[in-house]
């Protein structure tokens, strides 16, 4: 390791090993420093339950991931990243039987939705679908990280994006098309009445069409093994087992770069009060199963589907909502996420057998069970499931924190995805990735863009820190 290093990072999340990515591509020394034993943060692979059961303790699918310019810049796939599509990205069942889903074409998608409600929706998407790769580097970047290489669509979405998702659920007539779209904004916790929920629902919806919604080849930890293995081929280091308690535990380096929450950086840092504004929001309870066989869903799509979003009605998933972020307290009936990797991914488990993860809302720093709420729910949607389970690992609040320190509370978004902390993170200002120290920079979720494994607030961070380095 040379005397001096350019940059250090400290995390070895998604973000972190991208952030480290983009500088060691620019000729820097960089070295990251990871608390665990293993790489990943919110993009690793463990068994969890049974032997040859590959299960993803955070991240599962990933629209964001697949579609990322900082991802697609990258040539990942050299180190073994595959990316693998289920026949429908996203399905919504319904307790009728019938589904909403998310094709990859609007005109499966709309067709789902109803007569009433088709030809809205593909008005709502078709300005936005053919733009797709330069609105979301757009949409991803800062301006002054990048300018906008089409500042009409990003306007135009702005405009569409910025209202709660409750006005954009009004242009629907049915009740299936605002269901999908409740489901789609509550994946980041949000209240459905927040301020630019409609872009979060949108940005989902037009990931689907351009991308999909795919899981990587044998579990998340392959999206972090290329990060790691890229980084390791440019000159960079990275060492597990290494706790970073203050910055003095760290090698000289020019520039510190922290994949961590706010407050573990103010704290590492001494920087005192300087996030005490920073808000976090509800944590989920998350179960990862082991089945005798495939989810026994009552709606077809469903079955073929790689996520599958779980809510009766537009109602139900804004009460869930409402009781894990604002009553505290957990929903009677959780709206729920689920991924099935093993309908597309057959390595995550034995023969015949399938791997199950789904998690629901409850406050932040819950300490409860919500086993038999969650597996209730399941039942309405696929009635015998509890009968194909083989083996269950639970994990609330508590248990999230404890395996990933940047999820406080079990906030797996990193802090609140509402009003201007939605898109103004984690302090109001236009340099979102400094710190009140010049040589120390934040590149976790808690920065722009928000969460989501797609590295591009590293990517983001790591220009920051490149300007910066070029000053000195």
């Amino acid at each position: 390791m040379p005397s001096m290093l350019d940059a250090v990072v400290v995390g070895a999340g998604p973000n972190g090993l991208t952030a480290a990515v983009e500088l060691a591509r620019r000729g820097l020394s960089v070295a990251v420093f990871e608390a665990r034993s293993t790489v990943g943060g919110g993009a690793r692979t463990e068994e969890l339950t049974l032997p040859g059961f590959r299960h993803d303790p955070c991240a599962a699918a990933h629209p964001l991931a697949v579609s990322s310019p900082a991802f697609r810049a990258l040539p990942l796939d050299r180190y073994g990243l595959r990316w693998l599509h289920a026949e429908l990205p996203m399905a919504h069942p319904f307790l009728d039987g019938s589904a909403a889903v998310l094709a990859r074409s609007v005109g499966a998608t709309a067709a789902s939705l109803g007569p009433r409600d088709a030809g809205t929706y593909r008005r709502l998407v078709a300005p936005f679908l053919p733009r797709w790769d330069t609105l979301v580097r757009d949409f991803m970047s800062l301006p002054l990280t990048a300018l906008p290489r089409d500042p009409v669509t990003l306007a135009r979405f702005g405009l569409a994006g910025l209202p709660p998702s409750t006005w954009l659920m009004r242009r629907f007539r049915d009740e299936k098309a605002r269901t999908l779209l409740a489901g789609l904004v509550a994946h980041v916790m949000a209240p459905l009445g927040g301020f630019a929920t409609s872009a979060i629902g949108l940005v989902f919806l037009l990931a689907a069409h351009a991308r999909g919604w795919p899981v990587a080849r044998g579990g998340s930890q392959a999206i972090s093994d290329a990060l790691t293995a890229y980084l390791t081929d440019l000159g960079g280091a990275v060492h597990t087992d290494y706790e970073v308690k203050r910055l003095d535990d760290l090698p000289p380096a020019r520039a510190y770069v922290f994949d961590t929450s706010p407050t573990a950086l103010a704290r590492i840092a001494g920087f005192g009060r300087a996030y005490d504004g920073y808000r976090y929001g509800p944590g989920v309870f998350k179960i990862d199963y082991a089945l005798d066989g495939p989810v026994p869903w009552t709606a077809p799509e469903a079955r073929a589907a790689g996520t599958v979003q779980v809510g009766a009605d537009s109602a139900e998933i804004g009460t869930a909502l409402h009781d894990a972020s604002r009553a505290g307290r957990a929903p009677e009936k959780p709206f729920l996420i689920t991924v099935q990797p093993s309908v597309v991914d057959p390595t995550r488990a034995p023969a015949g057998r399938h791997v199950f993860w789904v998690y629901g809302h409850v406050p932040n720093g819950w300490t409860g069970d919500l086993t038999e709420a969650v597996e209730r729910q399941l039942e309405r949607f696929a009635p015998g499931f509890r009968d194909r389970v083989l083996a269950r690992a639970t994990a609330g609040p508590p248990q999230l924190a404890a395996r990933n320190a940047n999820y406080v509370g079990g906030d797996i978004a990193s802090g609140a995805v509402s009003g201007l902390q939605a898109l103004l993170r984690p302090r109001p200002t236009l340099f979102p990735y400094a710190t009140p120290h010049p040589a120390v920079f934040l590149c976790s979720s808690a920065t722009p863009p928000g969460p989501g494994v797609h590295g591009m607030s590293g990517h983001n961070a790591a220009k920051a820190v490149w300007r910066r380095l070029r000053q000195t």
